[in-house]
């Protein structure tokens, strides 16, 4: 385990009995959904990737919860750092994560895709993720999560990568 490792476990462990924060930006499903139909209507986006990209990568997450993640970080990683990360994140209610940097095994997000594709593509992962009742996959990172964990991380990922999108 590296040393940013330890300082989340370190720091996350004091914590493990505290309240969750409300999520800033996306505090439910439905304002994230509100969100994304927001952007069919002209809005634009700083960073690596663009607005088609980031809602590709955003699909991804959401779609691999239900169907599992192509990789996964090794069971100690989400044991200790990957537990403690989510810890951290759920207990601020804000999540912050390298916005250019791909979810480990995902297919290449193709810059060229049309926005509103992926605009479609962003919903019905929602949607799907929302009506789902069978058991979820481990993230790759954060290990075992439950509807509402997973509910909080996809609203938290979004809203990490929603500080790059404009008016």
């Amino acid at each position: 385990m590296d040393r940013r490792g330890l300082l989340l476990v370190a720091c996350a462990l004091p914590m493990a009995g505290c309240k969750s924060a409300p999520v800033k930006t996306f505090p439910t499903l439905a304002s994230a959904t509100q969100a994304i139909e927001s952007l069919a209507s002209g809005h634009a986006k700083e960073g690596a990737w663009n607005l088609s990209q980031m809602l590709q990568h955003v699909a991804q997450s959401i779609e691999y919860s239900i169907d599992s993640y192509p990789e996964k970080k090794s069971g100690m990683f989400r044991a200790t750092v990957g537990a403690a990360a989510f810890t951290v994140f759920d207990l601020r209610g804000v999540m912050g994560h390298a916005l250019d940097e791909p979810i480990p095994g995902a297919p290449a997000l193709d810059r060229d895709a049309p926005l509103p594709a992926a605009i479609r593509r962003a919903l019905a992962a929602l949607r799907r993720f929302e009506s789902y009742e069978g058991v979820l996959a481990p993230h790759f990172a954060y290990g075992a999560l439950d509807k509402a964990q997973y509910t909080r991380a996809h609203l938290m990922h979004l809203a990490n990568h929603w500080t790059e999108v404009t008016p």
